[in-house]
Order: structure tokens, then C-alpha cells, then sequence
């Protein structure tokens, strides 16, 4: 198999390894779709564009949503470490990619695998002198030493949880464990980072395959947070699974996009907001699942009518953070102009940055005229008891 014919089926078995969110597609510019080689990773100060690639799609796992799982039968290929090296080299000296993100199936054994993807970037850091981006995968059962090497490499690492418990993991894949294939590879990554400065820059992440396990929005949540909170993740990804043809789950309906997106907001909450768990899941419907129809926030404003109206001259940060359409940076800029004057009109909030249609119902300020001062809530959501925000422990079962 020539090179071209490699690249092109490995970076189609790379599709499902996401570093971006649906929110950002608007970013990615005209064309660009989550199949091709260039993917454009959301960064601090912007986006950079990665040339996203399996080393391998030749996989040992009999993980039942994957395309490359073993009993599948499709063609097979491997990159050799530098073959791989050169081809990303020869993507950034013409100015096609600004970093690498490397993923690979399993081949053999994960210490092996693992220790050809940690040579990939080891020649690209040595030989080629490449300072840039670099996301390495983390294979589940990967030794620590390959670990520790990958961390001291590579800007961003990540190990995929793909399911929140290890009940969920059983419907997925007989031969991960979860506990001790992936949640001790990512503590070691974090271990690591603290111990030793500058030690991937960019933190770690992981990943979850929404819908192929039957897991609720609840359960992914709950462990996404225990994750954040005890390995210290940067971010937590959410892939909407889709049926593989010739897999276990081929008759398995899609998971909407829109239940990935309803996601990436309620993980927002958690991680940028600071709501405590036990508030989001006031959003929950009776199944443990978050509303299509409406955005997190708003569910969780409409079963709390006895917080608001807020009035926003005296409301502190967190209770502004509460308002529909409010997020950090609006809120930070009504309490930096209240300091100089009182907000007296809608007009200054727009000039903020509020959404005031959206903050309307839920904000108050003296000399609002009478019927902005109409507020309607609709609790359209069945009442639930909400347990604390659990431990990792407790989600791994």
C-alpha cells in the first residue's frame, strides 16, 4: 500500500477522536468537516490546525461502537514511526498544519503501540527539531514508562473513557477494565504533571462516546465532574455515537447531535460556572437526561423561580452567573460598570454583552418600566430528588 492509500484510510479511522466541540464549528471555517485530515483544535487565543491520524487501525479491542474493532472486516494498515514523522513534516513545511494529533488502535499490545507513537514524537522533537502542538492518545493498558514519556513529549495527552461506569464499560468491551486500564493512566499523567514543571502544558482530557452504552446524561455528567475535580482534566469531550456497519451496535440508533451539544453546556456549568453538581441536575428529565428544547441553564433558572428576578445592582458575581444569557465575562463587566453608576436600562446591559431578551425574565433594576418587569417561569420539568455530586469511586462502581 502506497503512502496516499495509507494516509487516507488512517486519517478516516481518526474521525471519532474528537478535540473540538460543537460549538466551535463556526470557527473551523467553509468545508472543513470532522473526517479530513486537517482538524482545527480550539486552543487558548484561537484555533490551530492539526493533522489528526491513526498510527495504526489494525486493534486488538473488541469495543463494540468502534469502527476498528478487531472482528470487523476491513482493510488494515500501519504507519512506521518515521514514515508517520515525515509525512506530518512535510504537511507543516508547507503550512498545511501547525501541530499533530496522534491516536492509534491497537496493535500487538498497547506497551508496543504506545512505545511506536511516543517514538513518532520523539523523532519529530529531536530529529525535526518540531517545537509545535502535539496531542498523543494515551492507549488504555499503556506501561507507566511509556506514560511518563509521552507526558515530557507531547503538549496535550488524553486517555478515552468512552463509557462513565464500569457497568457501562461491560456493554462496550469485554477486555477494558476501567478502572485500572484508563482512570489509573490518566492519574499517573496528572501525578506527573504535578510533580514536574512544565510537564504537558496544555493538561489532559478524555472523551465519551454519548449513547452507545445506553448511559444517561446524568451518568456521564456525574463522572465527567468527579474527573475534572480529582485528575484535574482541562476539558472533557463528548462524541454522538454513530452505528458502524459489521459491529455489535450496527441496529443501534444515533445519538442526536443536539443531546452531544446539551453536553458540552451542562460540563460548562460545572467547569467554567462552578455550579456544584447536585444544582445541575435539577435540569434532568425523570430519565436522568437533559432537555433538547432548551439550553441547561435556563431548565435549572426555571426550577429555581425563588432566586430571581436579580437585581443587578446589588447581585453578586455567582447570582448573576444564574441569569439566563449572564456568562462570566457579562458578568464581570456589570460589576466592573456598577463601580461608576447603576444600571438603569436594558440598553447598557446590550452594550455589555447581555442577551437581554433571554436575561429579561430573570433580572430587575430600579426604574424598569411595568411590563419589563413581566416574569413568566414555566417549570415544564418532572420534580426529582438530586443526590450530592459523587465521588470517581462511586461513578467507577
Amino acid at each position: 500500500m502506497d503512502r496516499v492509500d495509507k494516509l487516507q484510510m488512517l486519517v478516516g479511522g481518526a474521525q471519532y477522536d474528537v478535540c473540538s466541540t460543537t460549538a466551535d464549528v463556526s470557527r473551523r471555517g467553509p468545508g472543513h468537516t470532522r473526517t479530513g485530515a486537517i482538524y482545527h483544535a480550539v486552543v487558548p487565543g484561537g484555533t490551530v490546525p492539526l493533522f489528526k491520524v491513526l498510527l495504526t487501525n489494525v486493534c486488538v479491542n473488541d469495543c463494540a461502537y468502534c469502527a476498528n474493532r478487531s472482528a470487523r472486516d476491513i482493510p488494515r494498515s500501519t504507519f512506521q514511526p518515521d514514515e508517520l514523522a515525515k509525512t506530518f513534516m512535510d504537511l507543516y513545511r508547507k503550512r498545511r498544519v501547525k501541530g499533530l494529533f496522534l491516536s492509534s488502535g491497537v496493535a500487538h499490545n498497547a506497551s508496543r503501540t504506545q512505545e511506536d507513537m511516543v517514538k513518532v514524537v520523539e523523532i519529530l522533537r529531536h530529529r525535526h527539531q518540531f517545537d509545535g502542538y502535539v496531542h498523543l492518545k494515551i492507549l488504555p493498558g499503556a506501561p507507566m514508562d511509556c506514560v511518563e514519556a509521552g507526558c515530557r513529549l507531547a503538549t496535550r495527552v488524553s486517555v478515552n473513557m468512552e463509557a462513565p461506569t464500569a457497568q457501562h464499560m461491560v456493554r462496550l468491551s469485554r477486555r477494558k477494565n476501567l478502572r485500572e486500564d484508563i482512570v489509573d493512566r490518566m492519574r499517573w499523567a496528572r501525578d506527573l504533571m504535578l510533580t514536574e514543571e512544565g510537564v504537558v502544558p496544555s493538561g489532559q482530557t478524555t472523551q465519551f462516546v454519548v449513547g452507545a452504552a445506553g448511559e444517561s446524561d446524568r451518568d456521564i455528567l456525574r463522572t465527567s465532574a468527579a474527573l475534572c475535580n480529582e485528575m484535574e482534566l482541562r476539558r472533557v469531550y463528548f462524541s454522538a455515537f454513530r452505528p458502524v456497519s459489521g459491529s455489535p451496535l450496527e441496529g443501534v440508533g444515533a445519538a442526536p447531535p443536539v443531546r452531544e451539544h446539551r453536553l458540552y453546556q451542562a460540563e460548562w456549568l460545572i467547569r467554567v460556572y462552578g455550579f456544584p453538581m447536585q444544582e445541575v441536575e435539577l435540569a434532568f428529565g425523570e430519565r436522568g437526561n437533559l432537555p433538547w428544547t432548551k439550553d441547561p441553564k435556563l431548565a435549572i433558572a426555571q426550577r429555581e423561580p425563588w432566586l430571581f428576578p436579580v437585581d443587578v445592582n446589588t447581585a453578586t458575581y455567582d447570582e448573576l452567573l444564574r441569569v439566563p444569557g449572564i456568562g462570566p465575562v457579562s458578568a464581570a463587566r456589570i460589576l466592573e460598570g456598577r463601580r461608576d453608576h447603576s444600571v438603569f436600562s436594558l440598553q447598557q446591559l446590550k452594550k455589555m454583552g447581555v442577551p437581554t431578551k433571554r436575561a429579561l425574565p430573570y433580572i430587575w433594576f430600579q426604574g424598569m418600566l411595568p411590563a419589563e418587569r413581566q416574569v413568566s417561569f414555566l417549570p415544564e420539568l418532572d420534580e426529582e430528588e438530586c443526590d450530592p455530586a459523587p465521588a470517581l469511586a462511586e461513578c467507577l462502581g
